[in-house]
């Protein structure tokens, strides 16, 4: 059986249990033979077999592949996924690249009516690779060259966590030259290669609190800001379907402007970010993050005279 098959089910067990709770084995291997058939649209050669002790050797995969744990409610007579917030957010996440495969793979004959960004994130080949030295606690090295820099640099880290930022992934971890945490670029990463050097996981380290603050890959120390930002109309559409950070908070909504508050770290990140929306968003607070934009459009103005 090929992975794509063993990863086909998989996903399919999950979604399954994710639109319902509570479902027998006979249910669920019921939503099974009927997804096949869509699958099959992508792959003829295609076969996924079930049997209950196929499924309980899932529920055991799926447990050490995601960190997902599926369980038994004899209350509710059915199976059940058993994850807190954050990890559900980790869930939608697969559920939707899954979905998104699938349906493009089907639509590939439909070129006319779908279009790709043709940009695609580089470095992540080695995203297996990585999560397997982090579960496992071992060491990594690799050639590393900054977009600033010609120099290339060899590093070796003890890898930490992934973090995704606008289609492009970095990887944390310590640095062993100088013991310090650092953030790194999978695009501006080559000849990777994992050690059977092992090293100690930190109790204390956790990626999510790390960048809980933060827009974007820098982190800050100290106390986060709190923002208020103005967006007209049509724009307040937007960042009201899509927030901007988890902090954000709406003061005000009306014909006239969408006006919200952010609790984060003022990052270089987060500057871009709002010059993106131009016009469409004026800072309220604080002052001095207003006059630093303000100096940035003055500067952009005279490099149009």
């Amino acid at each position: 059986m090929s992975k794509k098959e063993y990863i086909s089910r998989y996903l399919l067990i999950l979604k399954c249990l994710k639109l319902n709770s509570y479902r027998s084995f006979e249910q669920i291997r019921d939503y099974i033979d009927k997804q096949v058939e869509f699958l099959q649209a992508t792959d003829d050669t295609l076969k996924i077999a079930f049997s209950k002790r196929t499924f309980q050797r899932d529920v055991r995969d799926i447990r050490t592949l995601f960190g997902i744990d599926i369980e038994y409610s004899r209350h509710r007579n059915g199976y059940y996924i058993s994850q807190d917030e954050s990890e559900n957010m980790n869930f939608q996440r697969r559920m939707e690249a899954f979905d998104m495969f699938n349906s493009l793979n089907i639509a590939r004959d439909l070129q006319s009516f779908i279009h790709l960004e043709e940009r695609r994130p580089q470095g992540t080949e080695n995203i297996y690779g990585i999560i397997h030295a982090i579960k496992n606690n071992f060491r990594v090295k690799f050639s590393y060259q900054k977009f600033t820099q010609d120099k290339i640099l060899n590093r070796t880290i003890m890898p930490y966590g992934l973090k995704e930022f606008k289609n492009r992934w970095y990887i944390i971890g310590k640095d062993t030259v100088d013991n310090r945490t650092k953030i790194f670029g999978l695009d501006r990463l080559s000849n990777f290669e994992m050690t059977n050097l092992k090293f100690d996981y930190p109790e204390n380290f956790n990626v999510k609190e790390m960048f809980d603050n933060c827009f974007g890959i820098i982190v800050q120390s100290g106390k986060p800001k709190d923002v208020i930002l103005s967006f007209n109309p049509v724009q307040g559409e937007y960042i009201r379907s899509l927030p901007l950070h988890k902090s954000q908070k709406i003061i005000k909504d009306n014909e006239k402007e969408l006006k919200i508050s952010l609790k984060l770290f003022i990052t270089y990140d987060f500057k871009m970010e709002l010059l993106s929306y131009g016009e469409t968003v004026k800072v309220v607070k604080p002052i001095s993050l207003r006059k630093e934009l303000i100096k940035v459009y003055e500067v952009a103005l005279k490099n149009y005279k």
